[in-house]
């Protein structure tokens, strides 16, 4: 008994059990599952850029019917279908994979909208698949398109129940764009995602070129366009990689350097590298500053919101924020270097390519797709056409073939006997004994035969793209146009030439608002919200201190802050803190280190310092220069700069913007003279002025400003007076003249000009605002309040003067050319009356002066 068994046991061995060595089996076995993993599992194809668990995720959800614009359906449903159906292997992969082709911060152009909690830039995982819904994403949808015509090969699935697509049709370059990272055994792969233009544009340029050069490639494909942006520099490593597919990069952070304080900065941090997760780059800076590696770090804040991505890292008094940067870019991964290896699967085998390679591969792809899309299609008119030309035929014997119809027993026979009849195919008689009787009308028939004449315009097309390569070809580009215009989206990351070179402007980090920005005589500013304004039912000020300049500006805007001591102060309206309207405001010294005896003088609101506007700098002691508004522009400003050299006995008197043809300059002591605005030079800021007017012994210039020829102007006097001159009534003289009085002189309480400004007839039309401070306060009025009086003194508006302001016009100047008063005839004529007064110069002569007058300098 035994014997027996153990003789049949034997036989089972030898028979059932093969002997072979180990290390062949091993061979073997791995041989086959490393093919799978490379093929199979993860290396994306080159054609349409997938791995297989994503295709066949894309593909199922497409036959779920969740197109862009149809309702979410639960994520864990969608996980079943394809499980279930396509992809034998654990739910969360699948999820996993769900997840990742929604993330916006992962693929340049999401794949799938998902809706719920699908992760974060934080690290944090995706909530659970019963608690998410999914749909397709309308740049999925291009990818899928067409596959219904048979475009692309299917194969069963793991049971040969269903059939699954072996590539999507993919209407754009899916590899590219979205990029690709696996691993696999002996391979990996890692394409950065690029901008879908650019490769559209590229692929473009292929078809129309197929010798194209990598330096033309280069020309068009910048190189990577990150989902999380930053700044990728080194064009060498991007031009190796575009042309082998492999290369160096440096990614880096886009930061920018905010000030705290006059001494103290801040690091932001607007945007990081691809793959880097937010959370744990912040830890360890964070552990950084713990450790004490690196001391002058004060805080680090995750300061993320809806706006967008903001780290803060708030600086110590005196630390040289550029250093610190440079730090962390060397020790953390705010900077990061990327290695190309773009290796994708082209004709079942794994190969590292270029972008060339890539777009030619894809090229041929759509070659094929396009061909069998147009033979689906063929076939499908060609059968239509079939069936409307024997309905066509029918109708002429449409009595006969009821006729026939009703004297058959059933259908069958009915299609029997009408092919026996009237020769008719079996697919033309099907048709007609389907046909509704309401179809027989004229009007229907009319319409067989415009769709008859539409389907032959069809199928000459098509055999067109079947049978001319160039028309094929011209297809191919017209459908990639369609998806450039339609999905196309701008870059998002920098392309910096050189490694070291960085270019951030940090104007793009703040928000674009409207606020209310006042400054004192005595140097205080503030800033506050509109709201805050008109809430606030008087200003905040100290005693005797009042507003030289209220204005409503934009946050981006910059003040230009002028001194007595001829500097300027540039200050972007962004960094003055916002208070209330009723509070006191910064002391300027707290912002900007000035003098003792430095007080503003004029201030200028900047939208836009590229343009070719001038500004004209006035000294107390006749001195004059142009300056181009670009030379203001600085980008350090934490002290006063200069703006015209001045002598030590001299200070700046007035700042005005905007040339005009004439230059009006009036004196302390009541001259006026009017000069070309071109006799005047235009000087850099380190430049004195010229000599532009002349002054009396103990005269001192009051206020210059630029006017035209029909402007009239204001100007005001040191006992509070108002008068008004016209430009046309003064005599033009050159430059470095005295010029002629306007004020009477008074022996006691003389009036002293101490301000002026230009009027023109659209501000009188538009009764502009008009602002008037004395030593003690503001009064702000209009100028048709402003109005002539008999008093050769003018008006009294306050009880003295410091300062006065006409606001500009709101619309546009109108240039009106001034009408000289005409001339009465030689009888009629009377000495004019004219304001003079008696001078004693140094030789003890005596002489007049008035406006009519032209006094050389002497």
């Amino acid at each position: 008994m035994n014997k027996n068994v153990d003789k049949k046991l034997n036989q089972f061995i030898e028979e059932k059990i093969q002997k072979t060595r180990l290390e062949d089996v091993m061979s073997t076995r791995f041989a086959r599952y490393s093919k799978y993993i490379i093929q199979d599992r993860a290396l994306p194809d080159a054609r349409d850029g997938l791995k297989p668990v994503q295709r066949r995720i894309l593909y199922a959800m497409g036959e779920m019917g969740l197109a862009h614009n149809k309702p979410y359906k639960k994520s864990a449903r969608i996980a079943g279908e394809v499980m279930g159906k396509y992809h034998p292997h654990g739910d969360s992969s699948i999820y996993e994979a769900m997840v990742r082709m929604s993330q916006d911060f992962k693929m340049r152009v999401p794949l799938i909208d998902m809706h719920g909690n699908n992760g974060s830039i934080d690290g944090d995982s995706a909530a659970a698949m019963r608690y998410t819904e999914a749909r397709l994403s309308k740049e999925a949808e291009y990818l899928l398109k067409d596959i219904e015509k048979r475009t692309v090969p299917f194969v069963p699935n793991f049971d040969d129940e269903e059939q699954e697509p072996t590539v999507l049709p993919a209407k754009f370059p899916n590899l590219l764009v979205n990029g690709a990272m696996g691993i696999s055994a002996g391979y990996a792969t890692k394409i950065p995602p690029h901008n879908l233009r650019e490769i559209i544009d590229a692929t473009i340029a292929l078809i129309e070129n197929p010798n194209l050069t990598d330096d033309e490639m280069l020309a068009i494909v910048k190189g990577p366009d990150f989902p999380t942006g930053g700044i990728v520099q080194g064009k060498d490593g991007i031009k190796q990689a575009l042309k082998t597919g492999a290369g160096k990069i440096i990614i880096r952070s886009k930061t920018a350097i905010e000030e705290i304080s006059k001494s103290q900065d801040r690091i932001v941090i607007t945007e990081i590298p691809y793959e880097v997760v937010k959370a744990d780059l912040v830890r360890a800076i964070d552990n950084l500053r713990i450790n004490n590696n690196i001391e002058d770090i004060l805080e680090i804040r995750d300061e993320t919101d809806q706006e967008g991505l903001r780290i803060a890292i708030d600086l110590k008094k005196g630390a040289d924020a550029q250093f610190i940067l440079n730090y962390l870019y060397k020790n953390s991964d705010l900077q990061i270097a990327y290695n190309y290896n773009m290796v994708a699967i082209l004709n079942h085998r794994p190969v590292q390519v270029g972008v060339i390679e890539l777009l030619k591969t894809y090229i041929e792809h759509q070659k094929e797709v396009i061909t069998n899309r147009s033979n689906y299609e063929l076939d499908k008119a060609t059968k239509r056409n079939h069936i409307v030309d024997g309905l066509i035929k029918m109708t002429s014997v449409v009595e006969e073939v009821i006729q026939v119809i009703r004297k058959s027993e059933n259908k069958s026979q009915s299609k029997i006997n009408i092919q026996n009849r009237f020769g008719f195919t079996e697919l033309q008689a099907e048709a007609i004994v389907m046909l509704q009787l309401y179809r027989l009308s004229t009007t229907d028939i009319q319409a067989l035969m415009d769709e008859q004449q539409a389907l032959k315009k069809e199928m000459d097309k098509l055999n067109q793209i079947l049978s001319n390569e160039r028309i094929l070809m011209k297809t191919i580009k017209n459908e990639l146009l369609e998806v450039h215009a339609i999905i196309g989206q701008d870059r998002r990351t920098v392309i910096e030439d050189e490694i070291e070179a960085i270019k951030i402007d940090h104007r793009d980090l703040i928000q674009d608002e409207r606020i209310m920005v006042g400054i004192t005589k005595d140097g205080y500013v503030k800033r506050a919200s509109l709201r805050s304004f008109n809430a606030s039912k008087e200003v905040g000020l100290k005693e005797n201190d009042c507003l030289l300049f209220e204005e409503e500006i934009n946050t981006l805007d910059t003040l230009l802050m002028f001194t007595n001591l001829g500097n300027f102060i540039f200050l972007p309206a962004y960094k003055i803190d916002e208070q209330k309207w009723k509070d006191l405001g910064v002391y300027i010294n707290n912002i900007v280190p000035v003098e003792k005896n430095e007080r503003i003088i004029r201030v200028f609101s900047i939208t836009d310092f590229k343009s070719n506007k001038k500004l004209l700098l006035a000294s107390k002691q006749g001195l004059m220069k142009q300056v181009n508004l670009s030379d203001f522009e600085v980008t350090r400003y934490n002290k006063p700069m200069r703006a015209m050299k001045l002598d030590k006995d001299d200070e700046l008197r007035s700042v005005d913007f905007e040339v005009k043809e004439n230059i009006i300059s009036l004196s302390k002591e009541g001259y006026v003279l009017r000069f070309n605005t071109e006799e005047l030079p235009i000087y850099g800021l380190s430049a004195g002025g010229v000599k532009s007017m002349s002054l009396n012994d103990g005269d001192e210039l009051a206020v210059a400003f630029y006017a035209k020829e029909s402007d009239d102007f204001y100007f005001l006097t040191s006992r509070g007076h108002v008068i008004k001159d016209t430009v046309l009534e003064l005599p033009r003289y050159a430059r470095n003249r005295r010029g002629v009085i306007l004020v009477e002189r008074q022996k006691t309480n003389p009036h002293y000009v101490v301000s002026a400004s230009r009027l023109s007839r659209t501000q009188v039309k538009e009764d502009v605002k008009v602002r008037l401070l004395s030593t003690k306060e503001a009064l702000v009025t209009v100028v048709s309040e402003l109005k002539y009086v008999a008093n050769k003194f003018g008006k009294k508006m306050l009880d003295d003067g410091y300062y006065m302001e006409i606001a500009n016009a709101l619309g546009e100047e109108v240039e009106t050319k001034p009408t000289p008063k005409k001339k009465a005839e030689a009888i009629d004529e009377k000495p004019a009356k004219v304001i003079e007064e008696a001078i004693i110069t140094k030789e003890n002569k005596q002489i007049r002066l008035s406006r009519l007058d032209l006094f050389d300098e002497e």
